[in-house]
């Protein structure tokens, strides 16, 4: 890659490639892959041969974990983006055994991240509206390198039916994933869609019993998580995204740590076997001062956690593990930076900086091959 430049220092990476059990699934090292939205599905939502050489040689590269993109769950309303993945149907269901096979054959286990875009859904064939959990117009605009243009559209309020309907979404599509091969399912409740956006004040202005304090703002994570568990069983994975930022408003806080508190202690009692914590930086305080997010989700939940945020600098990593503030740490640029990112880091090897083209003008894979071959 033009441009490479060494980043980090050196340390002590053992930690990294500890073995680790979340559940009952074993993970060969404390490195995985985060959920990145590549829009490279055909236009019927099917998973290809291109995605499945991009996750297969993340487990070749020796990533212990690879969780997908976002993954539509219905045909209904929750579709965010033209030509990104879904579990909705059988066939999208088919069209990813054979990519699972291939990870699982790299030697690396596979979960598939559920999402619902909510009311931040810019490309949805599917549906002329958009639907969230009130009717208030996402912050920001619409992201160009995923297909979008303008504002987003005004939601409609879900209705309760509605609501059972993406909640039943959810678990059709984990038992899809458990029927695919893979080893678990990540509910996405982070980065402003769906879930993430009936928690958040300003967004969520309900009266009923999905508005109001932080246990009501959550009633729809939990009813998802535990729709989910009861669709697969105790022994298929379950996890959970959580965040503060979010793709349209990057900038977004709860309260403060009283409030994080709450929020992790309510999850901590769902039957869920791990939270994913992401935010810009990982490391750093989420408030003014103070715990990480990711320690704070460890502290109050009481589940394993994994960390996501600029954590390529493999000392950043392993700082978060040594500190015990995350049990596993994944990456997003600097997986796409280099797919064999753990073999690099276990020989010492250069690591170059991330290349901003490789999102640009389009966060496809047809435009990273562009610039791996010079275009």
């Amino acid at each position: 890659m033009a441009g490479a430049a060494i980043i980090g220092g050196r340390a002590d990476t053992a930690r990294l490639f500890d073995p680790l059990k979340i559940g009952r699934l074993e993970i060969g090292n404390r490195i995985g892959v985060a959920p990145m939205t590549r829009i490279s599905a055909t236009e019927a939502g099917h998973a290809t041969t291109r995605m499945s050489d991009y996750y297969g040689r993340f487990a070749e590269g020796g990533f212990g974990l690879v969780i997908t993109e976002g993954l539509y769950t219905d045909q209904a309303f929750s579709q965010g983006y033209h030509f990104q993945p879904g579990l909705a149907d059988d066939a999208q269901r088919d069209a990813w055994k054979p990519l699972v096979a291939r990870v699982r054959a790299g030697g690396a286990r596979f979960i598939a991240q559920l999402m619902h875009a909510g009311a931040l859904s810019q490309g949805n064939p599917s549906r002329s509206d958009t639907r969230g959990p009130s009717a208030v117009r996402p912050l920001g605009r619409q992201m160009a390198f995923y297909r979008g243009e303008g504002q987003y559209p005004l939601p409609i309020g879900m209705t309760r039916y509605e609501i059972d309907e993406a909640i039943a979404g959810f678990a059709a599509a984990a038992v899809r994933a458990r029927e695919a091969g893979f080893d678990g399912v990540e509910i996405h409740g982070a980065n402003g869609y769906l879930l993430d956006q009936f928690l958040t004040e300003g967004v969520n202005r309900r009266t009923d019993a999905y508005g109001g304090g932080v246990a009501a703002r959550l009633r729809i994570t939990m009813e998802a998580a535990e729709a989910v568990r009861a669709a697969v069983g105790p022994e298929f994975i379950v996890g959970l995204r959580s965040s503060q930022g979010k793709v349209n408003d990057f900038t977004h806080k709860w309260s403060g740590e009283e409030e994080a508190g709450e929020i992790y202690r309510l999850l901590g009692r769902l039957p869920i076997d791990y939270i994913h914590t992401t935010e810009f930086e990982a490391w750093k305080p989420a408030f003014t001062q103070g715990l990480s997010l990711a320690a704070l989700a460890k502290r109050h939940s009481g589940l394993p956690v994994l960390a996501n945020g600029s954590l390529h600098d493999p000392a950043r990593a392993i700082e978060l593990l040594v500190g015990h503030q995350a049990d596993m740490i994944t990456l997003g640029r600097g997986a796409l930076t280099h797919a064999d990112w753990p073999i690099r880091v276990s020989r010492n090897a250069d690591l170059a900086e991330f290349d901003q083209r490789i999102l640009a003008p389009l966060a496809s894979l047809d435009n990273a091959d562009r610039i791996a071959s010079g275009g």
